[in-house]
């Protein structure tokens, strides 16, 4: 049974997070202060840090939050397409994380926007490994694609050495089938989901277009035809 300390504790907690997120929609990510979370909340200084002992602290645990926040539903939307029909669940990939990102603005640009000023992010821990699990979900799916994606592919000459020891590592041990161009076509994959998505969220559409809704779809519609790909 959760102890009333315990649910004081948790209801403080999610508090400092959502405030968290409010200063970095006023004025940035760089904006965000333990101390000025305190003023707001009428804590002393002394008490929030018992929550959080310092600001890199709460900006892990929020991008651990953002992360698994995303993964679960783009997951959770993958899933109920069957496995076979792979182009059907890279298009409810792409719509889910849309669907996400436009309902927390916040959390998207904290973890795909600009670094927050000083932050050092921690090796490991469960902020990485939400990271990683986003990379993977969409790295399999492209793995499930290759044997149709990979003969549409331009001949680059892609090498394990062009990308990242911890990424090449990763891919080469859960996806061993997937060679480096496909790990190239990942993250060309990443980046069309997440292009024109970009532009909206940041407001660069606003002016442009009444339907950016069909623009996205079409964009993702011959992102899974360039794969040979059709849905069911």
């Amino acid at each position: 049974m959760v102890t009333r300390r315990e649910r004081l504790r948790a209801e403080t907690t999610e508090e400092i997070k959502t405030i968290a997120l409010k200063q970095m929609a006023s004025d940035g990510p760089g904006a965000i202060s333990l101390r000025a979370i305190a003023r707001e909340m009428g804590m002393t200084a002394g008490a929030i840090y018992g929550y959080f002992p310092t600001r890199d602290d709460l900006l892990t645990t929020l991008i651990k939050d953002v992360y698994l926040s995303l993964v679960e539903k783009v997951e959770a939307a993958r899933d109920a397409v069957p496995p076979e029909d792979t182009a059907g669940r890279i298009l409810a990939w792409g719509l889910t994380t849309r669907e996400w990102a436009l309902a927390n603005p916040e959390g998207f640009r904290l973890v795909y926007g600009d670094p927050v000023p000083g932050y050092q992010a921690p090796a490991g821990g469960p902020a990485a490994e939400a990271a990683q699990r986003a990379c993977s979900g969409l790295t399999a799916l492209i793995a499930a694609a290759w044997p149709k994606a990979g003969r549409r592919q331009p001949e680059t000459g892609y090498e394990w050495s062009d990308f990242g020891p911890g990424l090449a590592s990763h891919v080469r041990e859960s996806f061993p089938d997937l060679p480096p161009a496909g790990v190239a076509l990942a993250l060309r994959t990443w980046g069309r989901i997440h292009g024109l998505l970009a532009l909206e969220v940041y407001g660069h559409l606003r002016a442009l277009t009444h339907e950016p809704a069909k623009i996205y779809r079409a964009e993702l519609l011959d992102l899974v035809a360039s794969l040979g790909l059709t849905p069911a």
